[in-house]
């Protein structure tokens, strides 16, 4: 296992990889990362940088949508798996919580945290005890239990798919667009819940997130994609001081603070990309 940039041991890591989808459309181009054990990576970017392209490229999801890997190598914990099923991979200890949340509409939230549980043969003890660890994290779950997932908040949706993510017992979660389509409070709330998660519990998270400001406050270690290429990474304390991710990202540049729309993508890849 190697070290990434921060020097502890890689548990997950993406080598130089290349997605291409319906064997034309050229997504990703020599993207690098790697995830330690224990930490939170940030994985950012705006809209169309390859954000989902890549957790999914790691999760073995994009034969779904006519997706490949054509280049370089994803390995976890040493062993490469680019040629897993999904739910192999699930078995290693990877699951990806879907942007959008993803709830089976019809069934209620309990049984939703509990299709989570579908690869586990550690007995119905076992879910049972994490099904209460779920609930001791997502109080409102429990209250909404019984509920049928369709008619809960946004919010709440969220939490039960990252809920039936744990229910899994994963060792990483590959995160996409936690904040999407919540109010601001809720996103500081679920945030604080995956800082718990991998606090106490050791969950590790590579997350995709387009709210740059409050991912970097609550990750460890960032990467900036654009237009599928890494054009900038570091810890996450370096990046939120950084001038070009504070003026492009943040919102604030030397002169006060600045819309990314005024700002010249040409400037920008002059600066990240020369």
């Amino acid at each position: 296992m190697t070290e990434t940039e921060s020097g502890s041991a890689a548990l997950l890591e993406v080598n130089n990889i290349e997605v291409i989808y319906n064997h034309v459309i050229l997504v990703l181009k020599g993207v690098s990362l790697s995830v330690p054990e224990g930490g939170i990576t940030a994985l950012l970017g705006g809209n169309g940088a390859g954000k989902t392209t890549t957790l999914k490229a790691i999760s073995n999801l994009l034969k779904s949508e006519r997706g490949e890997v054509t280049k370089g190598s994803i390995k976890y914990r040493g062993e490469r798996v680019q040629d897993l099923s999904p739910a192999d991979l699930v078995q290693r200890g990877v699951i990806q919580v879907m942007e959008g949340r993803h709830c089976f509409e019809h069934l209620t939230i309990e049984e939703n945290l509990l299709t989570g549980a579908y690869t586990r043969r550690d007995g119905s003890g076992a879910v049972a005890a994490d099904l209460e660890l779920v609930y001791e994290y997502f109080p409102r779950l429990r209250l909404r239990r019984k509920s049928q997932a369709g008619y809960a908040s946004g919010g709440e949706q969220q939490m039960c798919a990252i809920g039936r993510a744990l229910m899994s017992r994963p060792g990483t979660i590959l995160l996409d667009e936690p904040s999407m389509g919540l109010a601001p409070q809720l996103v500081e709330e679920i945030f604080g819940i995956v800082k718990g998660l991998n606090e106490r519990e050791g969950v590790s998270f590579l997350l995709a997130e387009q709210n740059t400001n409050v991912a970097l406050r609550f990750a460890h270690y960032g990467y900036i994609l654009e237009s599928g290429r890494v054009v900038m990474d570091g810890p996450a304390a370096d990046l939120r001081e950084n001038p070009d991710v504070k003026e492009f990202y943040l919102g604030m540049g030397d002169e006060g603070r600045k819309s990314f729309r005024d700002v010249r993508s040409y400037r920008r890849r002059k600066r990240w990309l020369a």
